[in-house]
């Protein structure tokens, strides 16, 4: 093998600033599932915004390799120094808590991610193949070599996850919930695939919205103005505080986002009387095979029966049908969403920690975990709600 083609130059960056963006963006584009989540765009407003930033507890060491030949950014993957463990969506509580008992310290950790962001999509970005090898490496060394009780990878392709784990890293799977574009002409067409009962039950939530005297407005990234973040943004405050919990993004991050990437953005603005009560903000990418929408943020400053189902949820079915976009991903949890035509679907994530009595105790748990988590998907798929189904999926 030519030696040549490793020759890369190892960058760890405390910003994402530190890093050309539109090469950044260029090596995002080359992955097979890239998401917009991983822009540059999108990173650097969380960080400028002080979302995910040192003093939130997400201090930025961004790995990078740069062809030593050309100068170009061979691969990238977005790494956090983290204090804590909030705002991962998998959850390694206990094993800090283990950590804590036995007098060791699990703070802090490495973690490459997107923060707040449980979506799944390329986390080593890079060239070619073994460039991804590659980094899969050097994030593992740099691991070994900094004062860190763990490194984790959260929501990777399988490609990425294969890298990982070719290196000995521990897979953890898990689940979310998926709505599959089926060629539907409209939202009628989609109910008309459901069980009679399903269809039944969200025809009436969508009724007592409308009867409510509930108006719908969906509003394109670049369209949405100040007053409609501002909006938004106390809505998907109030979630936090019904919740008796602190919001992780800011209006600042929302202003951000709105003016660097709002092909991407979708928002949904639920009326009474002319007078905004409710608001979701859904993320969108498209692709060769149609394109992805991705459920995100919701809020109400009013309660209104069913509200939550119509905004976050049916408005952004219809738009996805409308745009032909192929995919919805609904975000972590929710067993409800398969009511909905949502199906389960696999995520996983990948983990090393330092200490090896406690890697074993680990991937114990990971063992038993995984059996758990693949008869609970098999549970789940029997309780498909679509009329015909095969093997856990829709169809007609």
């Amino acid at each position: 093998m030519n030696q040549e083609r490793f020759d890369y130059r190892t960058g760890i960056l405390g910003s994402p600033a530190e890093v050309d963006a539109a090469e950044w963006n260029a090596l995002l584009a080359r992955q097979t599932q890239p998401t917009p989540f991983l822009r540059h765009e999108f990173l650097a407003a969380l960080h400028d915004a002080r979302c995910a930033s040192p003093d939130a507890g997400w201090a930025p060491q961004f790995v990078t390799l740069t062809d030593a030949r050309s100068g170009r950014l061979a691969a990238a993957a977005p790494v956090y120094l983290k204090g804590h463990s909030y705002g991962e969506y998998v959850f390694d509580w206990a094993w800090a808590d283990a950590y804590k008992r036995n007098g060791l310290d699990y703070y802090p950790k490495l973690l490459c991610a997107v923060p707040f962001t449980p979506v799944q999509g390329t986390r080593l970005l890079a060239a070619d193949e073994p460039a991804r090898r590659h980094l899969a490496a050097t994030l593992l060394a740099f691991a070994e070599q900094a004062d860190v009780s763990s490194l984790h990878v959260l929501f990777p392709t399988a490609d990425d996850a294969a890298a990982l784990t070719d290196l000995g890293m521990m897979q953890r799977d898990g689940v979310q919930f998926h709505w599959v574009n089926d060629g539907y002409r409209d939202f009628d067409d989609f109910l008309s695939t459901l069980e009679q009962k399903k269809r039944k039950n969200i025809r009436a939530e969508r009724r007592k919205v409308h009867d409510a005297g509930i108006s719908m407005r969906r509003i394109r990234g670049e369209d949405i103005r100040d007053d409609d973040w501002r909006f938004f943004n106390r809505c998907y405050r109030q979630t936090y505080r019904e919740h008796f919990s602190s919001p992780y993004l800011n209006l600042d991050f929302f202003r951000t986002i709105g003016e660097t990437m709002p092909e991407n953005l979708l928002l949904v603005i639920a009326e009474y009387d002319g007078k905004p009560i409710a608001s979701s903000l859904v993320v969108y990418q498209r692709d060769a095979r149609g394109g992805t929408l991705y459920g995100r943020y919701w809020g109400a400053l009013e309660h209104v029966p069913c509200l939550h189902f119509e905004t976050a949820y049916y408005q952004p079915l219809e738009f996805c049908i409308e745009e032909k976009l192929t995919v919805f991903e609904g975000g972590a949890q929710g067993e409800h969403k398969m009511a909905r035509g949502f199906m389960p679907t696999a995520t996983r994530s990948t983990h090393w920690l330092a200490h090896p009595a406690f890697a074993d105790a680990v991937a114990r748990f990971l063992e038993g975990e995984t059996n758990h988590v693949h008869a609970y998907m098999h549970e789940l798929n029997e309780h498909n709600p679509f009329r015909h189904a095969t093997d856990g999926h829709p169809g007609r």
